[in-house]
């Protein structure tokens, strides 16, 4: 299954497509929409709305992840992260994707075992779990990876327990 996961942003927003079984995981691509700063809000969400629609079309994903909405001491911050989510999400549903959705915990335990995991480790686990020789030079795009790698292993073990039970 090819999974795209998604780590938003108003400056930079993540992206990383992986093809997995659920416990084997191969990078198929990864990369970051960046958008500038200067620019008005709205031109900005409309860039990174483009830009997702472009990763879609080109790698074609069964199921897309995010992550879920996290309590930010910044308020404008945590505005700003929830439009960016919402055109994300958008995005994710007019392809008729699949979507799932994680806590930072539930990302940090499917990757590195441990939900208080720091961001280093989980750098270290991607790389690990995708069999890469070089880093992945986007901290955004690493994260956007380990949020698909998370809903790969879910979705799997899910498939499995409604194959057990259903």
């Amino acid at each position: 299954m090819l999974v795209l996961g998604v780590d938003c942003g108003s400056e930079r927003t993540g992206y990383g497509v992986i093809e997995s079984d659920g416990s084997r995981h191969k990078l198929v691509a990864a990369g970051v929409i960046r958008t500038t700063p200067k620019d008005p809000f709205q031109s900005r969400l409309a860039e990174i709305a483009r830009s997702l629609r472009e990763v879609i079309r080109s790698h074609a994903p069964a199921a897309a992840a995010v992550e879920q909405v996290f309590y930010a001491a910044n308020v404008r911050t945590a505005l700003k992260l929830a439009h960016v989510r919402g055109v994300a999400l958008l995005a994710i549903a007019e392809a008729g994707l699949q979507l799932g959705e994680y806590s930072p915990l539930e990302i940090k335990t499917s990757v590195v075992g441990y939900g208080q995991a720091e961001k280093r480790q989980v750098q270290v686990m991607v790389h690990s779990l995708l069999g890469l020789d070089v880093p992945i030079p986007s901290e955004d795009a690493c994260d956007a990876l380990a949020v698909a790698i998370c809903h790969a292993t879910h979705a799997v073990t899910r498939a499995r327990l409604e194959g057990v039970v259903g």
